[in-house]
C-alpha cells in the first residue's frame, strides 16, 4: 500500500480550506483518510500564524514508515523542519512541443521574407532617386559648358 500525505479540500465554493491528511494514494482527494494531521487556509495572509498548521510528530512518524508527501505538504514539512524538500529540476518542462516549434520556424521565414522584400525595395527607391541625380548632373554640366563656349 502506498501512503501518501496530501491535502484534502474542504471549504464552500470559492473559500477553499484544506486538511493535510495522511492517505492511501489510491483513495480519491476528498475521500477516506487514515489520520489528519494539520490544515491549511489560503485565505489567511501569508504571515498570518493559523494559515498552515502541521502536527510534525505525527508527519515525522508517517515520513518514517515510508509516506510520501505531495509537493505543496513537501514545502508546508520543509517550513516546519520535518522534511527535506528541494525543488524539482525539470529544464524540458517549459520547452514548446514539435508543432509549436514548426509554427515559430515557419513565422520566422515570413518575418525574413518580409526584411528581404523591404530591403530591395528600399534598394530599388535608392536606385531610382540616384538614377534621375545621375541624369540631371550630365545634363548640367553640358549646359554649363554650352555656356563657358558662348
Amino acid at each position: 500500500m502506498s501512503v501518501k500525505i496530501r491535502l484534502a479540500r474542504g471549504g464552500a465554493k470559492k473559500r477553499p480550506y484544506y486538511r493535510i491528511v495522511v492517505t492511501d494514494s489510491r483513495m480519491p482527494r476528498d475521500g477516506r483518510f487514515i489520520e489528519k494531521i494539520g490544515h491549511y487556509n489560503p485565505m489567511l495572509p501569508k504571515d498570518h500564524d493559523n494559515r498552515v498548521a502541521v502536527d510534525t510528530e505525527k508527519a515525522a512518524e508517517w515520513i518514517k514508515k515510508g509516506a510520501q508527501p505531495t509537493d505543496r505538504v513537501a514545502r508546508f514539512l520543509k517550513d516546519a523542519g520535518v522534511y527535506e524538500w528541494t525543488h524539482g529540476n525539470n529544464p524540458k518542462k517549459a520547452e514548446p512541443g514539435e508543432k509549436a516549434k514548426e509554427r515559430a520556424a515557419e513565422r520566422l521565414e515570413k518575418e525574413e521574407a518580409k526584411k528581404a522584400a523591404a530591403a530591395e525595395a528600399e534598394e530599388a527607391k535608392a536606385a531610382a532617386a540616384a538614377a534621375p541625380a545621375e541624369e540631371e548632373a550630365p545634363a548640367e554640366e553640358a549646359a554649363a559648358e554650352e555656356e563657358k563656349s558662348e
